[in-house]
């Protein structure tokens, strides 16, 4: 029985440590196809397997980050990437920072007409003059026109007096080309190729374009804190000349992978781990990878880091025997109780064959007076079987563990008395029936 428990305990941790040890594969949803986000997350999910990742994805390829939340909503992924200001689900958290996307705004100066005139429009130099004009944004997410309403309220234009046009990525040139639009907004990374090439278009078709300052940054910061103020350096976008000619002020907003909280904190945690762990070899296989961040662990963030992921990252996250010693012991502790217990079980169990053992012990007293009273070598043979079979008994009980090593050596002492008792009494009975026949003679010989 102690046996079997001991392998039961010790196929019970081994199965725990194959599952422990197995690969955790977790759903992804992020998009649209062919996006960058896409290709950084494929890139991330074979980078996991030729990397031997403790983690692999599944991806799931969605129409945006609008879809991708909504599968996370649902439950029908683990993960999803999204903007923070994007509606994201109740208690969603995020695992890492794929990105920070900047506003970029800029008003053309102005492209000269035949006779080298410029076109007599007035010149936009800041986000106050944008009142009564249009604004074209480069990408059709209704969270950009949001973004611009924030801005242009924090910055005292009625947003309501501002004409605002999407368009897509496709539609660079006709956003740019469009007269009646007097200055442009993207949001994305720095180093946009998107961005990069509106600006550069501006500039070729509709005169050198003047960068918009978001002076008011840091208040808009401190009242929607999915946002932040940030910085464009200049040359961001070209060297030569130099676009933007100096650093500007401008509003920044998260790209992130985000989890709710019914992802468990081990899976969570593991996932961030094997991100940044195998974070440089991503990066050689596509540098996107190089501005992935950790996320605010800060309780207070709007969007704080998933509690699996906050753990890693600051250091608090408990090891395998922080996570199960408390079952290890307590297996050993069963293990130690099973033991004693299986011990009392098997000497209650055998109560009855020590009882025999003592049985046996007091016959063979008994057998040794007897021995010595009895005149006839049947009986002793008769005596001597009996006293064989008590011996097998007896050992059969000792192989048992039902008598210990005291007990066989008391037995043993009473049955080697036993054995020289009948020794001696045959010896006795053998001098005696020697005697007999002389003595028969010499009656014989006294009646004549």
């Amino acid at each position: 029985m102690l046996i079997a428990a001991a392998l039961l305990i010790f196929a019970a941790i081994g199965g725990a440590t194959f599952l422990l040890w197995r690969p955790t594969t977790l759903r992804i949803a992020v998009g649209p196809a062919g996006s960058e986000d896409q290709k950084l997350i494929q890139n991330l999910a074979q980078t996991f397997i030729t990397e031997g990742s403790p983690v692999r994805l599944t991806v799931i390829t969605t129409a945006g980050p609008v879809e991708s939340l909504g599968l996370l909503a649902a439950h029908e992924t683990d993960l999803a990437v999204g903007r923070a200001d994007e509606d994201m689900p109740k208690g969603a958290g995020s695992l890492a920072i794929l990105r920070k996307n900047v506003v970029v705004l800029w008003a053309p100066s102005g492209a000269p007409k035949k006779g080298g005139k410029k076109d007599s429009k007035p010149k936009i130099k800041e986000i106050a003059d944008l009142e009564g004009h249009h604004i074209g944004i480069l990408g059709r997410t209704a969270v950009n026109v949001t973004l611009l309403k924030v801005i242009l309220s924090e910055s005292g234009v009625n947003p309501a007096k501002v004409a605002i046009s999407s368009f897509s990525v496709s539609q660079i040139t006709d956003m740019v080309k469009d007269p009646s639009i007097d200055a442009f907004m993207t949001v994305g990374p720095l180093d946009s190729k998107i961005t990069t090439d509106a600006i550069v278009t501006t500039a070729r078709l509709r005169g050198e374009p003047a960068f918009l300052a978001i002076d008011v940054s840091e208040a808009i910061a401190h009242k929607h804190p999915l946002y932040e103020a940030e910085e464009i350096p200049g040359s961001s976008f070209t060297t030569s000349p130099a676009r933007p000619d100096d650093q500007v002020d401008t509003v920044g907003v998260n790209h992130l992978i985000v989890a709710t909280k019914s992802l468990s904190d081990t899976a969570a945690g593991a996932f961030t781990r094997a991100l940044f762990n195998v974070r440089p070899a991503l990066i050689r296989e596509n540098p996107a990878a190089s501005k992935i961040e950790k996320p605010d662990t800060d309780k207070d963030a709007a969007i704080p880091a998933h509690p699996g992921a906050a753990a890693y990252i600051d250091g608090t996250e408990r090891t395998f025997l922080d996570k199960y010693s408390d079952y290890i012991w307590g297996g050993v502790l069963l293990l130690s109780v099973l033991g004693s217990a299986s011990a009392w079980l098997r000497h209650y169990l055998k109560r009855n064959e020590r009882s025999l053992t003592g049985a046996h012990r007091d016959k063979l007293l008994a057998h040794i007076a007897q021995v010595r009273k009895t005149d006839s070598p049947e009986e002793l043979d008769a005596l001597q079987e009996e006293a064989d079979e008590f011996l097998r008994e007896t050992l059969e009980g000792y192989d048992d563990d039902a008598i210990d090593e005291g007990d066989l050596s008391a037995y043993s002492l009473v049955l080697e008395q036993f054995h020289r008792a009948v020794a001696d009494r045959r010896a006795m009975i053998n001098v005696s029936s020697a005697r007999a026949p002389i003595q028969k003679l010499a009656n014989y010989g006294g009646d004549h």
